[in-house]
């Protein structure tokens, strides 16, 4: 399919699976907005991020990444730009109620704002870009038809599957929190996401 053989998507696939089980700074924020908005506001910062992933694809296709990669500075000010905007997200995380949300609160307002910090979330990074330019080219098979069409579809296929994951995380979480009425289980989690930003924000920092 698109110079694709069924045994190399079978492959990418799989592979996308092992990468999707290492929680990152995607998963606990998609986590920390359902419990404690709801499940409404964790399918939005699911789509926040993967909005964040096509662009990143794009860029991939575009050659952006490959510029991005190979600039020492320019990285580096990537990377410590993301670091510093996943300390701020768990200490905002810390410092809030971490209650469950209700529907009023997990649309308007809430809901782009989870959208937005979602996109933000993914496109700093650094690890996602290292991930397009090392990554999706091994499965290209340049005798096998247009590159760029490889590209895109292997780009397309994991914003595909990471928006189902998160969707599906988002949704369970939300619907965890709402049951839990006295809060406690959103607040553990709240907690346990925020420690969890705090902690990548400096290991980011570090290299």
């Amino acid at each position: 399919m698109f110079g694709l053989s069924a045994a190399t998507i079978a492959g990418y696939l799989a592979a996308i699976v092992v990468l999707m089980v290492t929680p990152g700074p995607d998963m606990m924020f998609v986590l920390a907005n359902a419990a404690r908005y709801g499940r409404r506001a964790g399918v939005v910062a699911a789509c926040g991020v993967a909005v964040g992933e096509t662009v990143h694809v794009a860029a991939v296709v575009g050659g952006l990444a490959t510029l991005v990669s190979t600039s020492p500075a320019l990285f580096t000010a990537i990377r410590w730009a993301g670091a510093a905007y996943l300390v701020v997200l768990g200490v905002r995380a810390l410092r809030g109620a971490g209650g469950p949300g209700t529907a009023d609160a997990a649309g308007g307002g809430r809901g782009r704002s989870a959208f937005l910090r979602g996109v933000i979330t993914n496109l700093l990074n650094p690890k996602m870009i290292l991930f397009s330019v090392a990554f999706l080219p091994q499965f290209v098979d340049p005798a096998g038809g247009d590159v760029t069409v490889q590209l895109v579809l292997l780009g397309a296929l994991f914003v595909a599957v990471q928006l189902a994951v998160d969707i599906a995380l988002g949704v369970g979480a939300g619907r965890l929190a709402e049951r839990m009425t006295d809060g406690r289980w959103s607040r553990r989690i709240n907690r346990i996401c925020a420690v969890a930003f705090v902690a990548l924000g400096i290991r980011l920092a570090a290299g």
